[in-house]
């Protein structure tokens, strides 16, 4: 159905147990807890979070990867875990591993791909020559796949996903590794996609510029648990604000600057250095002009004025008083966690996994 959302998750949760080995510390891994939303057909949606956080977790649950421990959810129609191959049918994967085949030459992967959709020899090879262009593959295209450096492996992963145009793509982290002109590439064909087919764009990342430029919806994951989910202007008016920094040629002029400024806002005024005073708004554009007319009338002159607009990364300090950059440092990554808190996967689901990213 047209108005049906793309995807509807309802208390998804996904606990790892405690490490099957003897004599191991490891214990349960609470990796994503009461994962609840819904996604419209044609959301660009942005999910951020440090590393551990739980984003690449809630994904393989929803690509049907990994099987959630409670609660449930309906992707393209179907549900996860009563109808996988409907979810993957109808889906595009483009995981964090390289999913080549490292035998395969690019362009042949791209074949393949297009056969296991059951695309025509024809549409097969007029959407990888599409893609190979798109992406700037050209170079390698005759190439196997083991001969490819990590940037261009995770090009070719991003084509794969996108083989067979699908209604929904999930893509974690797609640009990590490529130089920003194949990033600006990718994105614009990733816009494309949205564009001509009302593809939804489901994606996690660590450029918070490319989360904050592009997506019309920006949920925030922190230690399995989704805190915050907006617009990236509501969440950034609301939760952080501008920083305005005014300076002073004196300290006693930054001194009488503080009540006069603090007179126009609620918000706390405080210094910043010997000279200078400085806070943070939502309104910044508006309040800086207002309080540099203010001083002026006070008698008061002004030696210079800056407003800084807030990012995502003030958002995500605003809501954990830290940063994303510190809040990721020195955590594992989530494949590890859940390769740490499970069995060494066995021949079948390592190839499992590797179709799920493929169909």
């Amino acid at each position: 159905m047209a108005n049906e959302p793309i995807i509807e998750s309802e208390g998804l949760t996904k606990v790892f147990p405690d490490h099957p080995k003897k004599n191991s510390k490891k214990k349960s891994v609470h990796a994503v807890t009461d994962l609840s939303f819904s996604v419209a057909r044609g959301e660009l949606v942005a999910f951020l979070g440090p590393n551990g956080a739980g984003k690449s977790t809630s994904l393989r649950m929803l690509t049907t990867l990994i099987p959630p421990t409670s609660g449930r959810a309906r992707v393209v129609g179907h549900d996860i875990l009563t109808g996988p191959a409907d979810v993957r049918a109808r889906i595009g994967y483009v995981g964090q591993l390289t999913s080549g085949s490292f035998s395969q030459r690019t362009r042949d992967e791209l074949l393949s791909q297009g056969a296991f959709y059951g695309m025509s020899r024809a549409d097969s090879a007029r959407r990888a020559d599409e893609l190979i262009e798109s992406l700037d593959l050209s170079s390698f295209a005759t190439r196997t796949v083991q001969q490819l450096s990590g940037g261009q492996k995770r090009r070719l992963d991003v084509a794969l996903g996108l083989m067979h145009a699908p209604p929904l793509i999930f893509l974690d982290e797609p640009s990590t590794g490529l130089d920003p002109q194949s990033r600006a590439n990718l994105w614009q064909h990733i816009l494309d996609l949205r564009a001509q087919h009302g593809t939804t764009i489901f994606l996690t990342t660590h450029y918070l510029e490319e989360a904050d430029r592009y997506a019309e919806r920006v949920m925030v994951m922190d230690k399995g648990r989704v805190i915050a989910d907006d617009t990236a202007g509501a969440l950034k008016a609301t939760l952080a604000g501008d920083l305005l920094t005014l300076g002073f040629d004196s300290t006693d002029d930054a001194d009488r600057a503080i009540p006069v400024v603090g007179a126009l806002t609620p918000v706390e005024v405080r210094r910043e250095g010997a000279a200078s005073i400085a806070l943070t708004v939502p309104d910044g554009d508006r309040l800086l002009p207002a309080a540099v007319r203010a001083l002026d009338a006070a008698g008061i002159s002004v030696a210079s004025a800056t407003g800084v607009p807030p990012t995502l990364d003030d958002v995500f300090l605003a809501l954990t008083g830290r940063t994303l950059r510190e809040a990721g440092e020195g955590e594992a990554t989530e494949e590890n966690e859940e390769q740490d808190a499970t069995a060494e996967p066995s021949a079948s689901a390592t190839a499992s996994e590797k179709t799920g990213a493929r169909r």
